[in-house]
């Protein structure tokens, strides 16, 4: 009999599991699954259902599955179901669900896996946390162990010591009786000390769920457009690099045909590239800002024709000969399209307060909620749906950067690919639904939220913080800080006890670029294995997840994209069963 232990229950785990179940028929003996985690098998720590019922996915129904479709390009089978809004005819298809509604799909879904595996397939679920991993012994923290064939780590997204930098903000506000907060997931920190004026550094996804929890989530309420305060709220100054919220998602299909993508960073395209030292910004970043161009003016020729000068062969035709930063391409472009408002503007997009200064910061807030207005608008109206055609050709790049993240200079990487690129591409992508902004909007003409502004900078003085930006001369002081981002994974700073006993004995490292600079993720193979300090790949563990080498892709899969997330699943499915077929007793 085999026997595999995942340790790690949540989404990514689920996945797996049920790529073993599709490809079952590579191990023909008896094989039991055990399942550690603490919080609920499908949920995991991040989707549990014991979350305030406020907290909302930025994902429409729709767009989000835990099933293959025939769009899926792996070497294991496929499996249909229901996407969420399939699995639930009571959303609306365009709805945001709340995220306890995302946690009854995910429960659905790992029992529906269980029950459908063939019968040599068993699953245990044990609520513990796993402490240690010595060879295949897991630990658990009520005393027991479980010895393993085979071992995966799908740990999900995981706590870090705090970095030296905030471990001086926090000890200067326990100093002065001032309340900080580090990078943490909104859903888990104590907010319950929050008060008087607050800033918050971030203006993502964390600051919208602070955001609600700090005002709705104390009692206020949202009426007509207006905002009822309790009484209860802090007062949030908020600012961050670009000073701007990210941008709302959609709320419209497309209006045109669907495009071919990716077109312009597909296989044939960047195989060429692996042969070389690349840079992103030079080598990289033109290819993909094609491809997502072109997703937005395919959208635009075939959606609103009456908006282009050209027919779309003869402009398709051009547009694949010209690079995107040329002359040629931008006199096509003018050409093409007449108005400069349909014409697509990344470096605006991405820093659309370059250049603008106030002479107060209440003239600032009266800017930035007209900014706002104009997202919800443009984001709300299918005349704008060219912004959906570059959002999907957005995703669709993502196949294939995973092959060319290790030929890009190190330096490159970190700087370019791993910063500034992710956070261009949430920023643009990966909002929060169009309601959000609406309550933004009304929480700022209620005085409780006040903008900061780009280029936010934050000091510690006697008795309080200090906090401003370029944008206004205006400064506050505040008597709380709150980091509104997640922690940044890294194997040396981890809080996870399974990873830092394995990293201590050298049974796995960190990723070091030639450079000699960590990126503080989980060396793994292109199989998942992990990889220890003498370059080896262990045959019977693996790990996969955003604190590994093996990267990260959405949460949640969109239908009909043969999304990367499900064929990486496949391939360490795979592997996995070719190696219990093989695997020694432990």
């Amino acid at each position: 009999m085999g026997v595999l232990v995942v340790v790690g229950g949540g989404p990514r785990a689920a996945g797996l599991i049920e790529r073993i179940g599709a490809n079952a028929s590579l191990f023909d003996g008896p094989l039991e699954i055990h399942v550690v985690d603490p919080f609920p098998a499908g949920a995991g720590r991040v989707w549990r259902h014991e979350q305030s019922p406020l907290l909302r996915m930025n994902s429409m129904a729709e767009d989000v599955t835990m099933f293959t479709d025939e769009s899926f390009a792996g070497d294991g089978p496929v499996v249909p179901g229901p996407s969420l809004a399939e699995w639930n005819p009571g959303l609306e298809p365009t709805s945001f669900p709340s995220r306890q509604v995302q946690s009854a799909y995910l429960a659905w879904f790992f029992e529906h896996v269980v029950n459908s595996l063939p019968d040599n397939i068993s699953v245990r679920v044990h609520r513990n946390r796993a402490v240690r991993l010595s060879g295949r012994r897991v630990c658990l923290d009520d005393g027991f162990h479980l010895d393993a064939d085979v071992v995966v780590l799908a740990l999900g997204h995981l706590d870090a010591e705090i970095e030296p930098e905030h471990r001086e903000l926090l000890d200067h506000a326990w100093r002065h009786g001032l309340f900080y907060l580090p990078p943490a997931y909104s859903a888990d920190a104590d907010l319950s000390a929050v008060s008087g004026d607050v800033v918050l550094r971030g203006f993502g996804l964390a600051f919208i769920d602070l955001m609600v929890l700090l005002t709705e989530g104390r009692g206020g309420r949202f009426v007509d457009g207006r905002y009822i305060p309790s009484g209860r709220e802090p007062r949030i100054h908020v600012g961050s690099r670009r000073g701007v919220p990210y941008h709302s998602k959609t709320g419209y299909r497309l209006q045109g045909a669907r495009p071919d993508l990716p077109r312009f960073f597909a296989a044939d395209v960047v195989e060429p590239l692996l042969t070389k030292r690349l840079d992103f910004r030079a080598h990289v970043w033109p290819l993909l800002a094609k491809e997502i161009a072109w997703g937005y003016y395919h959208e635009l020729f075939t959606g609103h024709p009456e908006h282009v000068d050209l027919e779309l062969d003869e402009f398709v035709a051009a547009y694949a000969k010209f690079d995107w930063y040329s002359d040629e391409m931008r006199a096509l472009i003018e050409r093409a399209v007449p108005d400069p408002g349909d014409r697509i503007d990344f470096e605006r997009l991405d820093r659309p307060l370059d250049g603008l200064t106030f002479s107060s910061g209440d003239d600032f807030q009266s800017y930035l909620r007209d900014y706002v207005r104009a997202d919800i608008d443009r984001r709300s109206d299918p005349r704008h749906s060219a912004d959906l055609g570059a959002f999907m050709a957005l995703l669709s790049v993502f196949g294939q950067l995973p092959r060319v993240v290790p030929c890009l200079e190190p330096a490159s990487r970190l700087r370019d690919a791993d910063g500034w690129w992710y956070g261009f591409f949430s920023y643009l992508a990966s909002g929060p639904p169009p309601d959000r902004l609406e309550q933004l909007l009304a929480l700022s003409e209620a005085g409780v939220v006040r903008f900061l502004g780009a280029d936010m900078w934050v000091e510690a003085v006697d008795g309080g913080f200090l906090a401003g930006s370029a944008t206004t001369p205006d400064v506050v002081r505040a008597s709380g800080l709150i980091e509104a981002r997640l922690p940044v994974h890294s194997l040396s700073r981890t809080e996870d006890p399974v990873l830092r006993g394995l990293h201590a004995a050298g049974e796995i490292v960190e990723e070091v670029l030639d450079d000699g600079v960590t990126t503080g993720l989980v060396r793994v193979s292109a199989e998942g294995r992990l990889i220890d300090s003498a370059g080896r790949e262990d045959p019977f563990r693996f790990a996969l997840g955003p604190y590994t080498t093996g990267r990260a892709f959405a949460a949640f899969a969109r239908p009909r994209t043969n999304a990367p997330a499900f064929r990486q699943n496949d391939v360490i499915a795979r592997a996995i069963l070719c190696q219990l077929g093989r695997a020694p007793a432990p």
